[in-house]
């Protein structure tokens, strides 16, 4: 029998190409796990911002549920609408425009005025957890809707 031996010329290429392959991984798994945070943070924020946008909805249509219109002085409406959540709404009276008569003149016979009004609702959506002070994940809208109520001509003073 004849005695065969191999000499071995490895010399550790495997192992480094082995490293080399670990350490690709290792940085695309850690890049993977940092664009997950982010994109998780993004949805939190937009999250915050959605109930914003919604309170500052239903406040504005709180507001003028209420029908509390004034000429005089702006009204002003405060509401939670949940723990994080509030929204404040504000009627203001801009102007009054008489409303034309039958043969459109303007202003002439007709005795009725249309009242301009503006409403204005500000929301504030806090981060859940956080009692009162402030973050980055809080957010915040605002909306106004201008409308007109027609009725009797108010007299001059």
């Amino acid at each position: 029998m004849k005695n065969i031996s191999l000499k071995s010329r490895q010399q550790g290429a495997a192992l480094v190409v082995g490293l080399i392959l670990l350490v690709v991984v290792t940085v695309l798994a850690v890049s993977g796990m940092n664009t997950a945070t982010t994109e998780l943070a993004m949805a939190r924020n937009d999250q915050n911002y959605e109930n914003a946008f919604q309170a500052a909805e239903t406040g504005l249509e709180n507001a003028l549920a209420q029908g509390t219109f004034n000429t005089i002085a702006a009204v002003n409406i405060a509401q939670n609408v949940n723990a994080n959540d509030s929204v404040t709404a504000m009627i203001e009276f801009e102007d009054a425009t008489l409303v034309p008569d039958r043969a459109f003149s303007l202003g002439v016979g007709s005795g009725i005025s249309a009242y301009h009004f503006l409403a204005t609702a500000t929301a504030e959506s806090k981060r859940e957890g956080v009692a009162g002070a402030a973050t980055d994940r809080d957010a915040s809208a605002t909306h106004s809707q201008a409308f007109y109520i027609v009725g009797p001509e108010q007299p001059t003073l």
